[in-house]
């Protein structure tokens, strides 16, 4: 049975990274499609100018759940300062094993998500 999926995206779906919101101190943002109702929240937790630990929530398809694990699991360790010029949405679709064309939209929301968490900082 072949998938719309990579085995890489079912993974991260199936098996979510760093499920769930962290408490204060750690920053929480939210970005959102209005397009197609997709939500994402992501929280992370910065000292010294490093993302010591991240989490997030998502409300939306199969891809925005799999993007927003790959992109909790891939901050870690992320300097802040190198945030803004990170190209996420390379990054998502090398972590998830690329992705089908209509679910290119959780990279850009991921990529919100990242830019409104630097912002935050």
């Amino acid at each position: 049975m072949s998938s719309l999926y990579s085995e890489q995206l079912l993974d991260h779906f199936r098996h979510p990274r760093h499920a769930g919101l962290l408490p204060p101190p750690a920053i929480t943002i939210t970005a959102e499609n209005p397009a197609c109702g997709d939500l994402l929240k992501l929280s992370a937790l910065v000292e010294d100018g490093i993302i010591r630990d991240a989490g997030f929530q998502v409300r939306g398809c199969t891809a925005s759940i799999a993007a927003g694990s790959a992109l909790a699991a891939w901050l870690h360790g992320q300097p802040v300062a190198a945030l803004a010029a990170a190209d996420i949405p390379a990054m998502i679709e090398q972590a998830l094993g690329g992705l089908p064309e209509a679910s290119r939209h959780v990279a850009v929301l991921c990529t919100d998500a990242v830019r409104a968490l630097a912002r935050s900082v």
